[in-house]
């Protein structure tokens, strides 16, 4: 069976990495073993790493942050293609292609995140992220903190303005998801919404609406 691919996204701080990791869990205990997803990980951190960027260059300058965000892209794409060549043909994805276009729009401007939006990269990652399921994940939960990798907002309603910024991106870029509430606090209860919205959205070829 041909199952579509999860895609876990938002705001900085949201929860999304935990869940990614709960919802690996369960495949590896449900699922066979063709079936069992491969897990695409936050692909930032290590284009950060790679290529000698810190978390203060994307706020420093706006062309070092550009670079950055295409390198992401480019990384994101990359590893999508390795993933769907695996025994399961499909993936579950900590972030998308949609994450490193919302950085340039909020800290280089339109013209910026424009210009990743007409690129080759980011038209093969949208036509297969409208075949899947997008879950955001609501910014305003407790679990703010500074690792010292990631940028942190400076306040907590800069950090929901970036998630309206990202919701409004995936609005106009014509892309339907699942908003997972930040009132849903519990592990488990996080990811019986998604595999709910997943199996909801096996059954009738798409997903809610945004």
């Amino acid at each position: 069976m041909h199952h579509q691919n999860i895609y876990i996204v938002g705001a900085q701080c949201t929860g999304k990495t935990t869940l990614v990791n709960a919802l690996e869990g369960h495949f590896k205990e449900q699922a066979s073993p063709q079936d069992q997803p491969p897990i695409i990980k936050e692909v930032a951190r290590t284009v950060l790493v790679e290529h000698n960027y810190t978390a203060n260059d994307i706020t420093s300058s706006a062309e070092r942050c550009l670079a950055l965000q295409k390198l992401i892209l480019q990384a994101q794409l990359r590893e999508e293609r390795k993933a769907l060549q695996s025994r399961a043909k499909w993936f579950i994805s900590d972030r998308s292609g949609i994450d490193p276009i919302a950085y340039a729009l909020q800290y280089v401007g339109q013209e910026g995140a424009e210009g990743l939006l007409k690129g080759e990269e980011w038209a093969e990652l949208k036509r297969r992220m409208e075949a899947s399921l997008v879950v955001v994940c609501e910014a305003g939960v407790d679990w703010l903190r500074d690792d010292g990798v990631r940028l942190m907002p400076e306040s907590d309603g800069q950090w929901k303005e970036f998630h309206e910024l990202f919701c409004g991106l995936l609005d106009k870029e014509g892309l339907n998801y699942a908003m997972l509430p930040r009132t849903v606090l519990d592990l488990s209860e996080r990811s019986r919404f998604v595999l709910s919205a997943w199996r909801g959205g096996q059954e009738k070829g798409a997903w809610g609406q945004n």
